[in-house]
């Protein structure tokens, strides 16, 4: 298995004495040029911007074998509110990840169509469960408040992220924002 990831995946990877089976790479997605069996993009695809999506898709399709597998997690909008978030700026697009967006299922339905010969084998919705997943994450973060400001976090950048995590924990709570693996 080869991912995409950075310094702390390979540390993980070498702490479960697992690298004769799986390599990290620090690389690009957009520069590999090798082929691969498998490929697994976790929560990836918003940060490329809905410029970006048919070449997301399209240089995934690429870098697999034939009868290669690639699994993708991925946080979306409703179909009907998709041309409002590519338009509009909100809090996520300006404080947290300038230039992304969220895709919809129609739409990366249609990238895939358009520009790969994938085919979708399953799609699970994980919505519920990523509602206690970030309520853990923001728990913790907030215990670990007094690392993060040895490390130079200072108040203002914690009360973003504490934001940042109740706000999607809100969305996904009212099912205003899903996440699925397919």
């Amino acid at each position: 298995l080869v991912t995409l990831g950075g310094a702390a995946q390979a540390v993980r990877v070498r702490a479960a004495g697992l690298e004769d089976r799986v390599t990290v790479l620090l690389h690009d997605y957009r520069e590999l040029t090798d082929r691969y069996d498998k490929l697994v993009a976790i929560e990836m695809i918003e940060a490329v911007g809905w410029r970006n999506f048919d070449r997301f898709f399209a240089r995934g399709s690429d870098l697999l074998e034939p009868d290669g597998l690639a699994l993708l997690q991925a946080i979306l909008i409703d179909d009907r509110a998709y041309d409002v978030e590519k338009a509009g700026r909100s809090f996520i697009t300006t404080f947290i990840f300038p230039g992304g967006a969220l895709p919809s299922m129609e739409v990366m339905a249609r990238c895939v169509r358009r520009r790969t010969d994938l085919q979708w084998l399953g799609v699970e919705d994980l919505t519920a469960d990523y509602v206690l997943t970030l309520r853990h994450w923001r728990e913790r973060f907030l215990t670990a408040s007094g690392e993060l400001d040895t490390a130079g976090y200072d108040l203002r950048f914690r009360r973003l992220w504490e934001l940042y995590l109740r706000y999607c924990e809100a969305g996904f709570m009212e099912r205003r924002i899903t996440d699925v693996q397919a």
